[in-house]
C-alpha cells in the first residue's frame, strides 16, 4: 500500500518541479526562445513515453512465445485419425474373439450373417442346378466354419475364391455369380459385393498399349467385388501371334495372386474350350480353385422355368398352351443355338406379343382379368417353328422348293 501512494507523491513532486521550471523560464526567457524549448521538451517527453510501451509489449510479447514454445503441441501429442481408427477395429475384432471355453453354434453364426437370403434366392430363381447349388453350399460352410475359427483366434490360409462356371449358355452361371457375390460380401470375405460383367472386347485393346489400362480399369471397378469374365476362353488366341490377350492374362494371373483378398475372379464359358483354356495357361488353371459344371436343363425342367417366369409377370399357360409350349420345346431342343432359359424366356415374350395382338384384334369385345393373364394354344403354336417341322425333308438329290 505504502509502495503504492510513494509512486503517486513521486510522480507529483516531478509535476511540481516541471509547473516551476515553467513559471521561471517564462519569466527570465524570451517567449519565442521559451515556446521553442517547450515544443521540443514536449517532442522528448512523448517520443520517450512512446518508446517504453513499444519495449513493454515487445518483452511481452516475448514472454508469451516462449510459454507457447514450452508448451507440447497438440498435433505432437494427438494420434493421426487412421491410427485410432486401426486401434478401434482392433479393439473390436478383439471383442468379437471368443474365450477357448465359450461355445459358438454355426446356426448362430448363419443367422449372424444372414445368408440364408442367398439360398432362398437361389431356389426361387433357379430351377434344378442341385449339383451347383451343393457346391454353393459346400463353399459356405467352408466359409462359415472359417469365420468362427477367426473368432476363436484360429489362424489358417484365406481361402481362395476364385472360380470357374461351365456349361451352355442361359443355363444360370450369370445368376449364382451375382448371388455368390452377396454371399461372399455377407461372410465378411468381400467389402462390397458387387459383381462386374466382363468379356474380352472389354479387356483387351486392338493396339499396342491399350490392353493393360483396359484391364486394369476393369479390376479396379472389381475391386470388393466379384469379377465375371464371360467365354474367357477368347482371351487366348494361340493362332494370332499378334494378339494382346496374354498381356491381358499376365495381369490377371498378377492380380489374382496379389489381390485375392480384395476380389474373386470368376470365369465362365463352354466346358471343352475352358478346358482347352487352361491347358494353354496353366498359370490360370492352378489360381481357381473351385469348378461349377452347370448341366443343360432337362424339358419338365425348362417348363418349370417358364411358368415361374410367368407367374412373376402375371400370365399363366392354360392347360392346352402348357402342351404347346412341351411341344415347342422339344422342338427348339434339337435346333442350333438353344439357349436353355433364354430360348424359353424369348419364345415367352413372342407368345406374349401374340396374346396382345390376338385381343387386340377384337377392341369391342369385353375382357376379364383372367383375359388378360392367360396365354392360349394359338399364342404358342403361330411360333415358324412349327411350320418348319411340318415341311418334308427333300430326298436325296432333289433340290428344295423355293418359296
Amino acid at each position: 500500500m505504502y509502495g503504492f501512494k510513494l509512486r503517486y507523491v513521486k510522480k507529483s513532486v516531478l509535476l511540481l518541479a516541471a509547473l516551476i521550471a515553467l513559471i521561471l523560464a517564462w519569466s527570465d526567457l524570451s517567449h519565442a526562445f521559451f515556446t521553442l524549448i517547450t515544443v521540443f521538451s514536449g517532442i522528448l517527453v512523448c517520443g520517450g513515453w512512446l518508446a517504453r510501451n513499444a519495449l513493454a509489449q515487445t518483452r511481452g510479447d516475448d514472454s508469451r512465445s516462449a510459454r507457447v514454445a514450452t508448451r507440447p503441441r497438440r498435433e505432437r501429442t494427438s494420434r493421426p485419425r487412421r491410427e485410432r481408427t486401426s486401434k478401434a477395429q482392433a479393439r473390436a475384432r478383439r471383442a468379437e474373439e471368443l474365450h477357448p471355453e465359450e461355445t459358438v453354434t454355426l446356426s448362430q453364426e448363419r443367422e449372424a450373417a444372414d445368408i440364408d437370403h442367398v439360398f432362398a434366392a437361389l431356389d426361387n430363381q433357379l430351377v434344378g442346378l442341385v449339383p451347383v447349388k451343393s457346391k454353393v453350399e459346400e463353399i459356405a460352410s467352408l466359409l462359415l466354419v472359417d469365420r468362427v475359427r477367426n473368432r476363436f483366434g484360429l489362424q489358417a490360409p484365406r481361402p481362395n475364391l476364385h472360380m470357374c462356371f461351365t456349361g451352355d449358355p442361359g443355363t444360370g452361371k450369370t445368376t449364382v455369380a451375382l448371388q455368390m457375390a452377396d454371399l461372399l460380401s455377407r461372410l465378411g470375405y468381400l467389402e462390397k459385393g458387387h459383381l462386374v460383367h466382363a468379356m474380352r472386347d472389354d479387356l483387351v485393346g486392338e493396339f499396342i498399349g491399350q490392353t493393360a489400362p483396359k484391364t486394369r480399369r476393369i479390376l479396379e471397378r472389381s475391386m470388393g467385388g466379384v469379377l465375371f469374365i464371360d467365354e474367357a476362353y477368347y482371351l487366348y488366341r494361340g493362332d494370332d501371334s499378334r494378339d494382346y490377350g496374354p498381356e491381358c492374362i499376365d495381369i490377371l494371373l498378377q492380380v489374382m495372386e496379389n489381390d485375392r483378398d480384395k476380389l474373386g475372379v470368376i470365369l465362365a464359358g463352354y466346358k471343352d474350350r475352358m478346358d482347352g483354356f487352361f491347358e494353354s495357361n496353366p498359370g490360370m488353371s492352378s489360381r481357381i480353385a473351385h469348378h461349377l459344371d452347370f448341366a443343360p436343363y432337362k424339358l419338365d425342367e425348362l417348363v418349370a422355368i417358364g411358368r415361374a417366369m410367368l407367374d412373376r409377370s402375371s400370365y399363366y399357360l392354360s392347360a392346352e398352351a402348357e402342351v404347346a409350349f412341351r411341344d415347342y420345346l422339344t422342338l427348339r431342343m434339337g435346333q442350333p443355338r438353344f439357349a436353355n432359359a433364354r430360348s424359353v424366356r424369348n419364345e415367352l415374350e413372342r407368345s406374349r406379343l401374340r396374346h396382345a395382338h390376338r385381343l387386340a384384334a377384337e377392341p369391342e369385345r369385353s375382357r376379364t382379368k383372367d383375359d388378360l393373364m392367360r396365354l392360349e394354344a394359338v399364342d404358342i403354336l403361330a411360333s415358324p417353328l412349327f411350320a418348319l417341322a411340318e415341311e418334308p425333308v427333300p430326298a436325296v438329290g432333289e433340290a428344295a422348293p423355293r418359296r
